[in-house]
Parts: C-alpha cells; sequence; structure tokens
C-alpha cells in the first residue's frame, strides 16, 4: 500500500470548472478502491461545497499568512480532502481562477505559490500528522511548484506531474519570484525560468520524476511546437519520463441505467427507451418534439480550442439540414453572443443554454443522437466517452485523447462492429459539414446506427485500468 498526497485546485463535486475536478474526484478514488492511502489536497475556497462533517486538523504559519487545515471527505467516497484554508489569499467567491468579468484573478501567483508551500509542507510532514506520502501527485500548473520545491528537500517523497492541458501554463512577470520568495536555486533557464518569466507549469515539468498526461495521443502532440507552447524542446528532452495515460469515466455518475438526472433509464439492451430522453431534452430546450430528426448535442467552454468557431460557421449550412443542435456552456462572450443570436433567427432548429448545468448535461448525453466536439486540440476529453457511454455517436477531431477513443465508422470497422464515432481531421468548418453530413447519412440507416450505438455503449472506459497504470508508475520510481 502506498502512501499517496494529491495535489489539486479542483475536485468534483466540491468545486469544478472543467474535466481537471471530474479526473481529479474519480482517479482518487479509483486509487483508494485499490487499496491505496489517498490524501487530497485542494485549496478552501468561499465557494466549496462541502457536505458533512469539516473539521479542523492543524495550523502553521508562512510569511505573514496564517494557514488553517480543516478535513472532510469527497462526497459519496471515503476519500480524505484536506482543505488549505488562507481567508487572506482564498477568500474570493465563484471561479477559483478568474474574477467577474472573467479576467484572472491579480494575486493568482501568490495564491497559488502559497497553495504549493503548503502541499510541501504536508508532503515532508511538517505539519505533524504523522502521515508522510511516498508519492505527491501533482495535477497542472496551480501545483507545479511543489515538484520544483521539493526537489530541496532531503528524503522527500517522489514527484508525478499530470498535464492535464498544456495550453494553461502559470505564465507571471518576473517581478513574482522575489514577491512569492521562492529559493534562488530553482530561478535558471533549466528551471523555473521561461524567456524571463515564471513559470508555475515549468517546476512540474522540469523537477518531477514522472510526468503523465492524459492520452497518448497529447504525450506525442505536446513534444511538437504546434502543441508544446515553447516546452516542447523541455518536453521532448524528458520523453523517457513522460508517459500518457487516458483517464476514465466515472461509471457510477454516468451511467444511463441509474442517472437520476435524465427522464428514462435505459441500457445497451433497451435502446428504443433512449427516445424518451430526447423528447424530454427536446421539451426542456423549448424544440419542437420530433423523433425522426437527428438531435445535436454540444457541452463545451465557448472558446476556441474546442472549435465553436466553426460550429459557429456551419449553423447557417447545418439548418438548412433536418436536424436539431442544443448547446449547453459558457465562455469567449463574443461567441456566446453570435450562438444567441443563431437560436433567436432559428428556434425551431437552434437551442441554447449559456450556462453550466449538470443536470441538463446529463439530459443531452441521453436525449441527444450525436454529440458535438470538434476540438482544435484536447488531451484527453471526457464527453466523447459520456457519449459513447449513452449510445450518443461523437463527432470528432482527430487529436489527442479523442484519436485514443473513437472509432471512426469505415466499411471495416461496420464489419467488425468496433465503430463507434466519427472522426475529422482538419481543423476547418468545411471537413467538420462533411462529418455532420456523414452523420445524418449513417442516421437514415437505423440498423447501422443501432448497431454503433451498442459497439459504442459496450466500449469500457471506467477508472479501474486506468489507475492500475498510475500505480503501475508508482511502483516504476
Amino acid at each position: 500500500m502506498k502512501k499517496i498526497l494529491f495535489v489539486t485546485s479542483e475536485v468534483y463535486p466540491l468545486i469544478k470548472t472543467g474535466g481537471l475536478a471530474d479526473v481529479c474526484s474519480s482517479l482518487p478514488k479509483a486509487l483508494t478502491e485499490l487499496g491505496q492511502d489517498l490524501r487530497v489536497i485542494l485549496p478552501k475556497y468561499p465557494s466549496l461545497k462541502t457536505v458533512g462533517d469539516v473539521h479542523f486538523l492543524c495550523s502553521l504559519r508562512i510569511d505573514n499568512h496564517l494557514i488553517n487545515i480543516f478535513e472532510t471527505t469527497i462526497p459519496d467516497s471515503s476519500v480524505i480532502a484536506w482543505l488549505v484554508d488562507c481567508p487572506d489569499l482564498f477568500n474570493t467567491e465563484g471561479n477559483p481562477y478568474l474574477d467577474a468579468q472573467g479576467l484572472p484573478w491579480a494575486n493568482n501567483a501568490e495564491r497559488f505559490a502559497l497553495f504549493c508551500r503548503v502541499a510541501v509542507e504536508v508532503a515532508m510532514d511538517k505539519v505533524n500528522r504523522n502521515w508522510k506520502p511516498d508519492i505527491v501527485h501533482c495535477n497542472d500548473w496551480q501545483s507545479g511548484l511543489v515538484p520544483a520545491l521539493l526537489s530541496l528537500e532531503k528524503n522527500r517523497p517522489k514527484t508525478v506531474f499530470t498535464i492535464h492541458n498544456m495550453a494553461y501554463q502559470g505564465l507571471f512577470p518576473v517581478q513574482s519570484v522575489y514577491s512569492l520568495n521562492l529559493p534562488g536555486q530553482l530561478w535558471n533557464p533549466n528551471g523555473l525560468e521561461f524567456h524571463g518569466m515564471l513559470s508555475f507549469i515549468k517546476g512540474g515539468i522540469a523537477y518531477s520524476d514522472r510526468i503523465t498526461t492524459v492520452s497518448p495521443t497529447y504525450a506525442l502532440e505536446i513534444q511538437t511546437p504546434a502543441y508544446g507552447y515553447g516546452l516542447e524542446g523541455l518536453l521532448a528532452h524528458r520523453s523517457d519520463y513522460l508517459v500518457g495515460i487516458i483517464n476514465g469515466i466515472d461509471t457510477n455518475e454516468w451511467n444511463p441505467d441509474l442517472d437520476p438526472h435524465i427522464s428514462q433509464h435505459y441500457n445497451v439492451h433497451s435502446l428504443h427507451e433512449k427516445q424518451h430522453n430526447k423528447a424530454e431534452l427536446q421539451r426542456r430546450v423549448n424544440l419542437p418534439v420530433n423523433n425522426n430528426v437527428p438531435l445535436f448535442g454540444l457541452i463545451s467552454r465557448l472558446v476556441e480550442q474546442k472549435g465553436i468557431d466553426m460550429v459557429i460557421e456551419c449553423l447557417p449550412d447545418m439548418v438548412d439540414l433536418p436536424m436539431q443542435l442544443v448547446l449547453l456552456g459558457n465562455g469567449d462572450k463574443i461567441f456566446e453572443q453570435r450562438l444567441q443570436n443563431l437560436a433567436r433567427l432559428y428556434p425551431d432548429k437552434i437551442a441554447i443554454n449559456i450556462v453550466y448545468d449538470e443536470s441538463l448535461a446529463h439530459l443531452i448525453e441521453a436525449g441527444a443522437d450525436v454529440f458535438l466536439m470538434p476540438s482544435r486540440f484536447e488531451p484527453c476529453g471526457l464527453n466523447q466517452m459520456y457519449s459513447q457511454r449513452y449510445g450518443t455517436i461523437p463527432i470528432v477531431r482527430k487529436t489527442g485523447g479523442l484519436a485514443d477513443t473513437v472509432v471512426d465508422t469505415l466499411p471495416e470497422s461496420l464489419a467488425n462492429h468496433s465503430a463507434t464515432g466519427i472522426i475529422f481531421k482538419e481543423a476547418h468548418a468545411g471537413a467538420l459539414l462533411e462529418a455532420i453530413k456523414r452523420a445524418m447519412l449513417l442516421y437514415s440507416n437505423h440498423t447501422t446506427w443501432q448497431q454503433m450505438q451498442i459497439n459504442a455503449m459496450h466500449r469500457d472506459f471506467s477508472w479501474r485500468s486506468s489507475a492500475e497504470q498510475y500505480l503501475a508508475l508508482y511502483d516504476s520510481i
């Protein structure tokens, strides 16, 4: 049994802005089920949704900050969560990283540097809990200073750093180095310095014992200039220590046979029941109830990475086809506005929900026929896996985890019953529109479509095999 400290800035359902929270909930649960002794550590934001007992654990002082650590469990699990409470820095309502205008909090460097320093104190058991981890597993830039700071400690735990998205790097002006009181020996071109700026993510990449990312294809992509954001050289240099492990999904949370958010439960043997969810979804979003036209679903942050601009470009052509689209998400205000304008023009075809609504997200997965996920890059992606589990056929671009988890529908994959979706290659609206037309054609053949749904629903995306791969990685160091 290994002691593992899991360091992250968000955990579902305590706090969630994206897929990071899902992974940092599901993977610790799966590792605990495999018999590991695990603690998750995260900041105690005011917007944290804790359930049940939260009790004081200990205090410590770093610089001028008094920090209290509280203990609770991740809801619906036995996984212990340690909450780092520092009202001076984390007393901000709403989003953990962005203010109401969508701009990063001005003191993000200070906030997450302090969080990293607390994680190091806990990792070295300087908080006297009589619990010292064998492995410290860090996630994304917000925890990137932990491997760097631990590299200066004697008898330190081994470190793993997981890159969930290279696009978010935690880059700050050079002045931060001095105001954050970081050790001088970390400030060099082989350390935290990145073109004269402080890079949190580089701390994780340069100093951790192993680097992982969330799909094998993305592990290769980030070693190229197109996806490496200037760190491709360092990642290629450390490629012997870099591995891609595909994320799993929470198969209890996302299960059409048990899902409390949908109107009619179903499974691979009762696929005909899926249409009740389609009708309920159409009613919920005020689209005409019609089982004869394919309903396309899209759940996403509305940013260029996710290919939303390509979808918007396709929509005038899509509305000429016998189809409907329901979209859930928020993000770039310009994209939000353009989508809402199109929905007003075509109220019988397009329904736009500029919110995040977990219940509606589940109903879209259950009620849609097709799921759109045309990302420009996608380290792993979860919705394409949720979709397959719900018999909803994903249209994806051939990139990252999308390429690793969806099997394109071609004559040979139809023949051997492995086809589960539709893949297109080029990141432009024309290629996406062709994929949408392919989906419409396949949808018109009931037998073929149903076979694709059955293939998709038979895929095993559970966390257990991913957790076993992480455990083997921990053993190797």
